[in-house]
């Protein structure tokens, strides 16, 4: 794992302003979560297949919703039932998957930033190695 320590002081002004170009804020991603039905938090992160499962999730509540008020119009009590059962199931699971996820979205912003500084600073001590060699030849 390579350290802030381990860079110079022209280092560390590039790192800081590609790090302020690159990380993520907490609160956008915390208006995200307000649209939390739509994974958008997720998506932001990067973290797509659960952003994908969230949408997935909420996109089957809509349907089997909109399936009942079919149901309910031409009045067929049974499929108006099952269909309501069939919104609530995926709708529940994704209330609770966003609470759970009100209180991991700190965890996710850091391990998210953490990942792009060691990105950046593997990639300025790629370019220190590169002019270092070029020095050389």
């Amino acid at each position: 794992m390579l350290n802030k320590q381990d860079l110079s002081l022209n280092e560390l002004m590039l790192l800081n302003s590609e790090l302020r170009r690159a990380e993520k804020s907490a609160g956008v991603a915390y208006l995200m979560l307000l649209g939390g039905h739509f994974g958008l938090h997720r998506f932001y992160l990067k973290r797509k297949g659960s952003g994908a499962a969230q949408l997935t999730l909420f996109a089957a509540a809509l349907f089997f919703y909109l399936i009942s008020i079919v149901a309910s119009a031409s009045d067929s009590t049974s499929l108006m039932i099952v269909s309501l059962t069939l919104c609530i199931l995926p709708g529940l699971a994704l209330f609770v998957w966003i609470i759970v996820d009100l209180f991991l979205l700190p965890s996710m912003l850091r391990a998210y930033n953490a990942a792009v500084e060691q990105d950046i600073i593997a990639a300025i001590v790629h370019h220190r190695r590169m002019e270092q060699l070029a020095g050389r030849g």
